[in-house]
C-alpha cells in the first residue's frame, strides 16, 4: 500500500515520455497551447491581486497566531496558487476536452495494439466537439459544486490555517477522477461510474493525482501537464483500471446483426 502513490505518480512520468511518440505527438499541440493560454491569462491577472488577497487572510488570523505570519506568509501563497491554478486546470479541461479524449484513445492504440478502439484523427474531434463539452462541463460542475464551499474555508480565522493542505487532498483526487475519466469514457463508462472504478485503486490514483497537482504549481512544466496526465491517465487505465471496466452487453438484436 505504501508503494502505492509513488506507482500512480510515475505514471505521470511516463505520460511525459509518451507525448514524444510518433502518433501521439500531433494529438498534444492543441491542448498544449489551450493550457499555456489560460495559464498566462492567470498569472497575468493575478499578479496584481495576490498581495491584497493575501494580507486579507493573514491578518484575518487570530492574534495569538499574528507571530507566525512570516511562516504562514509562503504557505498561504502556495495555497492561492494551489487553488487558482487547479480552477484554470479545470476550465483548460473543460475547453480541450474534445482533445483529450483522441489523445488518451491514441496513447492506449499504443500501449494496446489490440484495443478495440477507433484510429483517432482530427475528423473524430469534431465530431465529438459539442457532446465532449457536455460531458466535461458536468464534470466541471462537480468540481465547482465542492471546490467553492472549500475555498471559503480559507477566509475562516483559524481554520484557514489547514484549509491548503484540505485543498490539495481535495485538488488531487479531483485531477485524479477527471484524467482517468478520459480513457475510460472511451470505453463508453459514464462519470459517475468511472468514480467507483477510480475508488478501486484509490491509494494509485491519489498518487498519479497529488504529481498532476505538484507539477501544476512548477512554471514551464504546467504548461504539459494537461497532455502528460491524460497520457498518463491512458496507462494507469491499461495497467490498473481496465479489468474493472464491464464489458459492453450483447443484446440478441446484436447477435443477428
Amino acid at each position: 500500500m505504501i508503494a502505492q502513490p509513488f506507482i500512480g505518480a510515475s505514471y505521470l512520468l511516463r505520460g511525459y515520455f509518451m507525448l514524444f511518440k510518433p502518433g501521439i505527438r500531433g494529438f498534444v499541440i492543441i491542448p498544449m497551447l489551450i493550457n499555456l493560454i489560460i495559464f498566462s491569462l492567470l498569472i497575468w491577472l493575478g499578479i496584481n491581486q495576490i498581495d491584497m488577497l493575501l494580507d486579507y487572510v493573514i491578518g484575518s488570523l487570530p492574534e495569538w497566531l499574528q507571530w507566525l505570519d512570516w511562516l504562514l506568509w509562503p504557505v498561504f501563497l502556495i495555497a492561492f496558487l494551489l487553488v487558482s491554478f487547479t480552477f484554470c486546470l479545470h476550465l483548460a479541461l473543460l475547453i480541450a476536452a474534445p482533445f483529450n479524449g483522441v489523445l488518451s484513445e491514441a496513447v492506449e492504440k499504443q500501449l494496446d495494439p489490440a484495443s478495440t478502439l477507433p484510429e483517432s484523427n482530427w475528423s473524430d474531434v469534431a465530431k465529438g466537439v459539442v457532446p465532449a463539452i457536455i460531458s466535461e462541463a458536468g464534470k466541471f460542475g462537480y468540481f465547482i459544486s465542492r471546490a467553492i464551499p472549500l475555498t471559503v474555508l480559507f477566509f475562516i480565522p483559524f481554520i484557514n490555517i489547514f484549509a491548503p493542505a484540505i485543498w490539495f487532498i481535495f485538488g488531487a483526487w479531483m485531477l485524479a477522477l477527471e484524467y482517468s475519466d478520459y480513457p475510460l469514457s472511451n470505453h463508453g463508462v459514464l462519470f459517475k461510474d468511472s468514480k467507483a472504478i477510480v475508488k478501486e485503486k484509490r491509494f494509485v490514483a491519489f498518487g498519479f493525482g497529488s504529481a498532476s497537482l505538484f507539477c501544476t504549481l512548477i512554471p514551464l512544466v504546467n504548461f504539459f501537464v494537461m497532455p502528460a496526465a491524460v497520457a498518463g491517465a491512458t496507462i494507469m487505465y491499461v495497467e490498473q483500471l481496465k479489468g474493472s471496466v464491464s464489458p459492453p452487453v450483447i443484446t440478441h438484436s446484436d447477435d443477428h446483426r
